[in-house]
């Protein structure tokens, strides 16, 4: 029994390996195994002398355990099986688009059998969820342990996927032509969501073909007098700026906020452009897609007025971040070259990803991983795939309940110009456990300066933003928001140890504390926001904004303080 649990699990951990990347011969292989293990030990776990030694006190309740974990992974296997067998009902390709199309026709021909493949796997990932697995003697808590975690990544991929497939067709153009304004964030100036939303492109689809329609910049799209109509909690947080300036849509971490807000600029500043939705990525994605489509060359850079100086006409992973987050600024003097030069860039990339050669296994990974660093984000202006969109990471939207609590932690740049290129971080949440009935929790960020010592100096005055916002040349001014989940009270914020200033606010019933922090080059500092609870929790998520690092540098695993047992 235990045994073949065990195996069983193995083989579900590598099994997505051979599926994604449309190796159905090696999936097939897998998949036997996997169903002769699954289904050992549910024969073994249903035989009525195992049911009757469940009905035992104490020792009984490891039968019973035994017994539901099998049935149900069994239950979960014989619903994924049919979807990966040799007949390639469903692969990664689908998704692909080829020579500019995606077969939408496909997609929908797939969307039932994946929505009842994942009602089936949500329901035995149910199963699993009830089973008190503390109670259970330890050589059998292991591998359940294991069993819930490998039916928890099965039933989020699965899920996933379901959605996807279901409004992949419509918002694909199956019913009429869609139009998306594309948001390309620029991390080397943070805002909550990402970076500055400098480069603009509207992305067409009909019939499941792609196409770009225009591009501009936020710059182009000029300031709004009066400013738009936000949220007025928003709005009391991050100001008007919100509705006055495209470059300050995404001041706030709740992207639909943005994403409307966006839609409704472009707009005014382009009346015969009707914008369906909102789509958002950043360099360090575009990074991940590159995996998928190989180095792409620019074939349309040569023309921007002023040359390219040393910028390189062939993007890869390896290059991507630091050429557009940087070297840019050092090669392109004018800010409208440098914008002629991300509009290439955009096309060129997009002409890649929809045209040319693309590893699918690579592809999903690289929207994987994207969506969930919260690099690739999405709105739809159809309420029916919003509410979908909205379930998934990729809704990008500020949640938090006492039940699934949420923190967030989000920077807004105060210096007006791209030194975050330089900027480290590192955040992370202690428990502090008090005598008075409350639970403590600590957000830390720590951040540091690593600009040269004399930026002020040897870096573009477009870099350092030349003193034009009250910040000295070199200095990078951030301004840190951390929110509590709903029923959580914002208790005091400290810098390198000692009491600081901080503003308090409120945003859909979380409590939001606020505060700035200036950093010299080789500076740095840490911020603490502590927060106080009457709820106990072990892992409340933790949400950050997309910088220029990697995710899992600036994340770090939470900490218990010494108080607490």
């Amino acid at each position: 029994m235990k045994d073949n649990l065990e195996a069983a699990i193995g083989i579900a951990s590598s099994i997505t390996g051979p599926a994604a990347a449309g190796d159905f011969e090696a999936a097939d292989d897998q998949l036997d195994q996997l169903k002769r293990h699954t289904l050992a030990a549910r024969n073994a776990s249903t035989d009525p002398l195992w049911r009757i030694a469940g009905a035992f006190p104490w020792i009984g309740a490891n039968f019973a355990a035994v017994t539901d974990a099998a049935v149900a992974t069994d239950t979960a296997v014989g619903a994924v099986a049919p979807l990966l067998d040799s007949t390639g009902t469903f692969s990664p390709s689908l998704f692909t688009p080829k020579n500019g199309r995606i077969d939408i026709e496909a997609v929908r021909q797939v969307s039932p059998k994946l929505s009842r493949a994942a009602a089936t796997v949500n329901s035995a990932n149910d199963s699993v969820s009830a089973i008190d697995r503390n109670s259970l003697l330890p050589q059998l808590a292991a591998p359940l342990n294991e069993a819930a975690a490998a039916m928890d990544t099965l039933t989020g991929a699965l899920t996933a996927t379901s959605d996807t497939a279901e409004i992949l067709p419509g918002m694909l153009g199956a019913q009429g032509q869609r139009n998306y304004l594309v948001l390309v964030q620029n991390n080397a100036e943070v805002r909550a969501s990402g970076g500055i939303p400098g480069a603009l492109v509207v992305l067409n689809a009909e019939k499941g073909k792609l196409s770009l329609a225009d591009h501009g910049s936020a710059s182009a799209i000029g300031r709004f007098k009066p400013a738009l109509e936000v949220d007025e909690e928003q709005e009391r947080i991050y100001t008007a700026r919100l509705g006055a300036y495209m470059q300050n849509v995404n001041l706030t971490p709740d992207f639909p906020t943005a994403a409307s807000t966006a839609r409704q600029m472009w707009e005014q500043q382009n009346p015969d452009s009707k914008i369906d939705g909102v789509l958002s990525i950043d360099p360090v994605a575009l990074g991940y897609l590159l995996d998928a489509t190989g180095p792409i060359e620019l074939q349309q850079v040569e023309s921007i007025a002023g040359g390219l100086g040393s910028l390189p006409t062939s993007l890869s992973r390896d290059n991507v971040v630091p050429t557009l987050l940087s070297d840019v600024y050092d090669e392109i003097e004018s800010p409208a070259g440098q914008d002629a030069y991300f509009a290439a860039v955009a096309r060129e990339v997009f002409s890649g990803l929809t045209g040319g050669s693309i590893d699918p296994s690579k592809l999903i990974k690289a929207l994987q991983t994207g969506t969930e660093e919260g690099r690739l984000l999405a709105w739809s202006g159809i309420e029916e795939e919003q509410n979908v969109i909205a379930r998934s990471s990729l809704g990008g939207a500020v949640e938090g309940t006492p039940e699934n609590p949420e923190i967030g932690v989000y920077f807004n740049d105060g210096t007006g110009a791209k030194m975050d290129y330089y900027v480290r971080r590192e955040v992370k949440l202690e428990k502090r456990c008090q005598p008075d009935g409350y639970y403590r929790y600590a957000v830390q960020v720590n951040m540091r300066n690593d600009a040269p010592a004399d930026a002020g100096k040897t870096l573009p005055d477009y870099v350092t933003g030349a003193g034009a916002f009250g910040v000295e040349p070199g200095t990078v001014q951030t301004n840190v928001y951390a929110y509590g989940p709903t029923e959580w009270f914002l208790d005091s914020a400290a810098r390198d140890g000692k009491a600081a200033p901080f503003g308090s606010y409120k945003h859909d019933e979380r409590p939001v504390a606020a505060a700035t922090v200036s950093l010299a080059p080789g500076e740095s500092a840490t911020v603490e926001f502590e927060f106080s609870t009457l709820y106990e929790t072990d892992k409340p998520t933790l949400d950050v904004t997309p910088t220029v690092q990697p995710t899992s540098e600036v994340l770090k695993p939470s900490t218990v303080g010494p108080n607490c047992k």
